[in-house]
C-alpha cells in the first residue's frame, strides 16, 4: 500500500514554479510571434496570385498536419546541421511553437476574414479605400471580435502542447517535474501535483474563454470556431 507523502513536493514547490514560469514564457513568445506570422500567412493564402497562395497553403498545411514533436526535433537536431549554428532548447522551442501555432492562427484569420459580408468590402471600395485600408480599418476590426474565442481555444491547446519541450531538456514544468521525481523518489506525488496545476490552469482559461464567448454573443458579435 502506497504511503502518500507530499512534503517533498511542497518543500520544492519553487522548483516547479520556475518550470511553470518557463512554460508560460515559451507560450507567450510563441503567441507573440505566431499571431502576426499567422496573419501574414492568411493574407498570402487569400492572395489572388496562385504562387503566393499555393506556397502559403503548403506551409499552413505542413505545420498543421505534421506532429509537433517531429517539428521540435527537426528544429533542435536537424536545423543546426543545415545552418551550422548551435540551437539552444529555448530557441528551438520558441521557433517550433511560433511557426506551428502560426499555421493554426492563419486558418482562424482566414475564416474570420471570409466571415465578413462581401458588402463590407464593396462599401469600403466605394468610398475610395484601397485593399490594405479596407482590411485594416473595416474588415480586421470586425473579424478579430469573431475570432477571439477561437484564439483563446488555440492558445489553450498551445499551452498543453508545450509539455513536449521537456524532451529537448528545456526546463519547463514537465522537465522540472521529471527532475524532482527522480530526486525525491516520489513520482506519484510529483505528477499528481503537476497534473492538478495543469488542470486548474487550463480549466481556468477554458472557463474564461466560455464567458468571453457568451459576452460577445450577448453584445451582438457572432463568433466562430
Amino acid at each position: 500500500m502506497h504511503q502518500w507523502d507530499f512534503s517533498p513536493v511542497f518543500s520544492n514547490l519553487d522548483f516547479l514554479l520556475l518550470g511553470l514560469y518557463h512554460t508560460f514564457l515559451v507560450t507567450a513568445l510563441a503567441l507573440s510571434f505566431g499571431i502576426p506570422i499567422g496573419l501574414a500567412l492568411a493574407l498570402c493564402r487569400l492572395s489572388r496570385f496562385r504562387l503566393v497562395s499555393g506556397v502559403a497553403t503548403f506551409i499552413i498545411e505542413f505545420f498543421r498536419t505534421t506532429p509537433p514533436l517531429v517539428q521540435l526535433f527537426w528544429f533542435f537536431f536537424a536545423l543546426p546541421i543545415l545552418i551550422d549554428v548551435r540551437m539552444t532548447p529555448f530557441v528551438a522551442s520558441v521557433a517550433t511553437f511560433s511557426i506551428q501555432s502560426s499555421a493554426f492562427f492563419a486558418e482562424i484569420f482566414r475564416g474570420g476574414i471570409n466571415s465578413i459580408e462581401r458588402g463590407q468590402w464593396e462599401a469600403a471600395k466605394a468610398i475610395g479605400m484601397s485593399y490594405r485600408q479596407s482590411l485594416r480599418r473595416i474588415i480586421l476590426p470586425q473579424a478579430v471580435k469573431r475570432m477571439i474565442p477561437a484564439f483563446l481555444e488555440r492558445s489553450i491547446e498551445l499551452l498543453k502542447t508545450t509539455t513536449l519541450i521537456s524532451t529537448v531538456s528545456y526546463a519547463d514544468l514537465m522537465f522540472q517535474a521529471n527532475e524532482l521525481a527522480q530526486k525525491t523518489f516520489r513520482p506519484l506525488e510529483v505528477y499528481t501535483v503537476v497534473a492538478l496545476m495543469y488542470f486548474f490552469l487550463i480549466f481556468g482559461f477554458s472557463y474564461a474563454s466560455i464567458h468571453v464567448e457568451r459576452f460577445l454573443a450577448k453584445s451582438g458579435e457572432s463568433t466562430m470556431r
